[in-house]
């Protein structure tokens, strides 16, 4: 494989469009992760410099070659039931919730969902909390940037070694193992119906919705944004909460302004004010 370099005046072209496009903020650090990352893409496309590749970007009419971009600059790592103390609350806060409903329907956004792992364990959560899950209407809206981890996430199969960890009930109600005995578990298909997986940009796509979401999770996303951006995208997810809500963030994030709309109660949860 060629290895191609990165100069300087190619690396502030990238820093800008990337942030222009989905908010990500690069320092001057993230250079060589650029070039190692996507040496491999441009030899792929038979592409003879990093500025090839940049006009490249700019014909992407459908955004897809975005998709894969930040795909390799980002780190998609995730697991089932993450972030514990989050899951630790939420069984708390659930009878509250309950009583909150005039109507038996629970709408809940996972923003920057990655393959799947935060929507469905939201529902496994619930499945293993509501006495009558089934008779309530809960509808999950996932959303990512990355048409490759949602591929992956709507297919709901995950390898053994992510699954056997999980209690061996979670397992029996939750999951399907493949019967060719390959070492998968599938999310059983009356879990995955209740989700909807859509390709979704955080920054630039408009946030009209129909209803307000009941919590939203978006963890470990804003990591990558800088203030001015998150100080925006906090701003638009409490515009879609009702009051009560909680809002949850991962472990490393937390808010510096909106103290006025939102209230921490500990572990990167917020609720709207």
């Amino acid at each position: 494989m060629q290895e191609i370099e990165l100069r300087p005046e190619e690396f502030a072209l990238f820093r800008t469009y990337i942030y222009e496009k989905v908010g990500i903020a690069l320092s001057d650090q993230k250079s060589t992760l650029i070039k190692g990352r996507l040496n491999k893409r441009l030899n792929q496309l038979n592409l003879q410099s990093f500025r090839d590749y940049y006009d490249y970007l700019l014909k992407d009419e459908n955004a897809e070659e975005l998709s894969l971009f930040v795909s390799a600059i980002a780190t998609n790592v995730t697991s089932f039931f993450r972030e514990g103390a989050q899951w630790k609350w939420l069984e708390q806060y659930l009878p509250q919730l309950i009583r909150m409903k005039s109507e038996k329907k629970i709408r809940i956004w996972s923003a920057g969902c990655s393959s799947g792992e935060e929507p469905y364990t939201i529902l496994m959560f619930l499945e293993q909390h509501l006495h009558d899950f089934d008779t309530w209407d809960i509808k999950i809206l996932a959303t990512d940037i990355s048409t490759k981890v949602l591929k992956h996430a709507i297919e709901g199969k995950y390898e053994a070694k992510g699954v056997e960890t999980l209690p061996s009930e979670i397992i029996k109600c939750s999951f399907e193992r493949n019967k060719n005995a390959q070492s998968y578990y599938q999310i059983k298909s009356s879990l995955r119906e209740k989700v909807l997986f859509r390709k979704y940009n955080l920054v630039t796509d408009p946030f009209f919705f129909k209803n307000k979401f009941d919590m939203i999770f978006c963890r470990n996303v804003m990591i990558y944004f800088d203030d001015v951006t998150r100080h925006d995208l906090i701003g638009r997810f409490t515009t879609l909460l009702p009051k009560g809500s909680p809002l949850f963030l991962g472990s490393s994030e937390s808010l510096t302004s909106h103290r006025e709309s939102l209230k921490l109660l500990g572990s990167s949860i917020y609720q709207r004010l």
